[in-house]
């Protein structure tokens, strides 16, 4: 998956929240028993808090983008229409003031009720499972549409560019085969880059015009942001990216995301399936799913967060997705009218 942003820096261990001045806002969670790190996630900080009252989600907001008060509460407020719309979601809990953004320390906190259930990625999806996830997306845009002020008209999403993409790659070549002491995915990583840098030469003239459709999307919609209780989904977290963009272009790279297995290869008939469901929901017609692919499949040939986050600010997190990601790359280039069709057929 690539996340929205990268960190600011390479991470450390977190100091301990505070967790003690946090539920005396909050009377009615009752008094802590322990606090246990969420290891998944990469932006930023969760927690599962016991107490005498039951279990709760502590999340620390510390990516820079989203990371203030009055951000954190658009989301929440976001969260709480939805939920009366019967979204599966889970809105924080206010405390005894009312908020629901704590600030301590400088540092934004926010609790929320802990929702017993499981991550599931489309192999674990059958065909009913992938139409279900594609009618469940369609259905958070519609109802982001009517929850979220109407988006400002105007305002276009540029795609990369393939000349800036090149000279990307030309340093992280450099870093790969400088790094030591060298390994196998550090070999890897050179052979991908020099790889895709003949793909952009060659593809170069298929550079996607500017989008300008947006709406309010989640942002961030991927298997590690989705619980399912058994089949069905029990609840949507990680709003952090709630944003307005070409919102065929979240189906898609949701898709892209959920279905890449292994060896880089998209399920096309789950794909299908999942994008049906999707476009009945969203409304959404097929020439816009056509044109969310091109522009997705661009930004998959031009994206190298995963090398950046361990050449540049050497966190090694990302790693273990690399190689699916970029093989998916090679791989969609080659079976480009494939793809498209199972998004639009």
């Amino acid at each position: 998956m690539a996340p929205p942003s990268a960190p600011l820096a390479p991470p450390s261990a977190p100091p301990a929240p505070p967790v003690g001045a946090l539920l005396r806002r909050y009377r009615e969670a009752g008094e802590p028993l322990s606090c246990v790190p969420v290891t998944q996630g990469l932006l930023n900080r969760g927690y599962r808090l016991a107490t005498t009252r039951g279990a709760y989600f502590l999340k620390q907001h510390v990516d820079a983008p989203t990371a203030d008060r009055a951000t954190i509460t658009r989301q929440h407020q976001a969260t709480q229409r939805l939920h009366a719309l019967g979204l599966p979601v889970a809105p924080p809990l206010a405390d005894s003031a009312g908020r629901t953004v704590a600030v301590v320390d400088g540092h934004c906190y926010a609790l929320h009720p802990w929702v017993e259930g499981r991550h599931r990625d489309g192999a674990q999806l059958t065909a009913s499972g992938s139409h279900r996830l594609g009618a469940l997306l369609g259905h958070v845009h519609t109802c982001l549409a009517q929850v979220m002020e109407t988006p400002p008209p105007g305002g276009a999403y540029e795609s990369a560019d393939p000349e800036r993409t090149v000279r990307v790659v030309d340093d992280l070549l450099r870093l790969a085969r400088a790094h030591r002491p060298r390994d196998g995915f550090d070999e890897l990583a050179e052979h991908r880059l020099t790889e895709r840098r003949a793909l952009l030469a060659e593809h170069a003239h298929r550079r996607p015009p500017p989008a300008s459709a947006g709406g309010w999307v989640h942002g961030d919609f991927h298997p590690l942001n989705l619980l399912y209780r058994g089949a069905k989904p029990a609840a949507i977290v990680d709003w952090d990216r709630l944003g307005v963009q070409p919102r065929a272009e979240e189906a898609v790279r949701a898709a892209a995301i959920f279905f890449v297995g292994p060896t880089g290869r998209l399920p096309l008939a789950k794909v299908r399936a999942y994008a049906r469901a999707y476009r009945r929901a969203a409304g959404a017609d097929a020439a816009e799913l056509a044109a969310a692919v091109h522009r997705v499949w661009w930004e998959r040939l031009n994206d190298f967060w995963i090398l950046r986050w361990r050449y540049q600010l050497h966190d090694r997190r990302a790693d273990p997705q690399f190689p699916a990601v970029s093989a998916l790359a090679v791989w969609w280039t080659k079976e480009y009218e494939a793809v498209r069709d199972a998004f639009t057929g």
